[in-house]
């Protein structure tokens, strides 16, 4: 009996670490092909001796292939079983493999965008952004290291998930795995991102509503402040204790929204965005707008 062939761990991690290039010689004939055939060298390598049978295999891996660059690593994975099983003589021609590669990445391809672009960008950046705007050297070094842990431990576990399921995987995805996995995904990245809405997006209104004069000691008295270091000492002392700055109290249109929900505004401001996004509205269109309406509101006196 002749000695079967079977993929190493070493084999398959030169699949895995290959696969991040599944978009180094992307065409618009046949998408990801080239890259996904120089994926599967290392395996074609080991299972066909022969070299007309390495001809074949790399061959038949040319043809059109296109999916999320990341969730292509559970079709890698059963395709390598697949060629692992054709390789020791099981009855699995090229349509079968061609046709398991085809069936698989149509699916996967709509949950790759609102997992990763959609809820692990969005989650890692604005963590990194916030970091980063307080200074803190971390803000970048977090969102590097974090991501490509991510991918790098999603695309490693997913391929050894395929390859151990072969092609029974199929099975699976035939099911609601993959709307349960997109509807999760979605819900958590709409979460995170409302979350941010206060921080990130900030509208100011400044027409006055109010001005009402302060009793004496409700304000810093200015003039009879101590020169010097002295005086900027008991100015902060006071401001500290709950002196107002001035003898009047303003407030501002801004003010009385806050008071009523703080970042009502720019809660209003996004849901509005959202509503023009859904009724087809360019985004450049609503960002120009942003803009213009910006400029003009400062100029009026309103923001």
């Amino acid at each position: 009996m002749a000695e079967q062939l079977k993929l190493t761990k070493k084999d398959r991690i030169s699949v895995w670490l290959r696969s991040t290039f599944i978009q180094g010689s992307w065409n618009y004939e046949r998408m990801q092909n080239g890259g996904w055939a120089f994926s599967m060298i290392p395996a074609i390598k080991k299972l066909y001796p022969n070299k007309e049978d390495r001809a074949a295999a790399l061959t038949r891996h040319l043809e059109f292939f296109n999916t999320h660059p990341y969730v292509a690593s559970p079709i890698i994975g059963v395709t390598l079983a697949l060629e692992e099983e054709r390789a020791n003589g099981a009855p699995v021609d090229d349509v079968a493999i061609q046709g398991v590669k085809v069936g698989m990445m149509g699916p996967l391809a709509g949950i790759g965008d609102p997992v990763f672009w959609f809820t692990v960008k969005p989650i890692l950046g604005a963590l990194a952004a916030s970091l980063a705007l307080a200074g803190n050297i971390l803000g970048p070094i977090i969102y590097f290291v974090g991501w490509n842990v991510i991918r790098m431990a999603f695309m490693w576990y997913t391929q050894e998930f395929g390859y151990r399921a072969g092609s029974k995987i199929t099975d699976d995805l035939s099911g609601g795995l993959l709307q349960d996995i997109t509807k999760g995904a979605s819900i958590l990245g709409m979460f995170i991102l409302g979350s941010l809405v206060n921080r990130w997006v900030s509208v100011g209104f400044k027409p006055t509503v109010s001005e009402v004069q302060l009793d004496k000691g409700a304000y810093i008295d200015w003039g009879s402040l101590p020169s010097g270091a002295a005086g900027i000492k008991s100015a902060l002392e006071q401001q500290a204790a709950g002196l107002s700055l001035s003898d009047v109290k303003v407030t501002t249109l801004q003010d009385n929204l806050d008071s009523l929900i703080p970042g009502l505004a720019g809660l209003g401001l996004t849901l509005l965005c959202m509503w023009l996004l859904k009724k087809k509205v360019s985004p450049i269109f609503i960002i120009l707008g942003l803009f213009v309406v910006g400029i003009l509101a400062h100029l009026v006196g309103l923001m």
